[in-house]
């Protein structure tokens, strides 16, 4: 008798032991972002605009080149006017409608628009606070890292090909 209630105990405590004590509301278990793009919803205004994995990835060039997709859940159309980090805006290229349900995806196989921060010496790893302006949906800031181009962003350009100026004076740029 002893000996299967010493069993019992020793089971009960493993259990125990090895079971997640948060249950169904664990942190870890409500974790939504996969990747190094931030999540972003704007419901203000009547909107229902998403935007999903954003970042910047830096280029050979000195370019950052944003990264991502914007979609609109809401009935009424928008417009993206603007992206913006510190005192630099970005050059966007393509329509910047927002459709119902009709992304703008920044970069890829399927990218339907393009907005690049020429110039600004952007280091991967560090984060900067990007704001997008919207017609409707006014403005919102997001915190994203800046990705060096490798890995899933490799192929990533600012589509600017760079003007090459030499003399003999010329020194590389370290």
């Amino acid at each position: 008798m002893r000996r299967t209630i010493t069993t019992i105990t020793a089971l009960l405590i493993a259990t125990s032991l090895t079971a997640c004590g948060a249950g169904q509301n664990a942190a870890t278990r409500n974790i939504k972002q996969v990747t190094d793009g931030v999540e972003k919803i704007i419901t203000q205004n009547g909107s229902a605009i998403k935007i999903v994995n954003l970042l910047l990835v830096a280029t050979e060039t000195g370019d950052a080149v944003v990264v991502g997709t914007i979609v609109n859940q809401g009935a009424a159309p928008d417009k993206l006017l603007g992206i913006a980090v510190g005192g630099g805006t970005a050059t966007i290229t393509g329509d910047t409608t927002l459709n119902q349900n009709a992304p703008l995806r920044f970069e890829g196989e399927s990218a339907n628009v393009k907005a690049v921060f020429t110039g600004v010496s952007p280091v991967a790893g560090r984060h900067v606070k990007l704001t997008l302006g919207f017609a409707r949906a006014g403005m919102v800031t997001a915190e994203v890292i800046i990705r060096d181009k490798r890995d899933a962003y490799k192929n990533v350009t600012s589509g600017i090909t760079p003007v090459a100026t030499s003399s003999p004076d010329s020194q590389p740029l370290q």
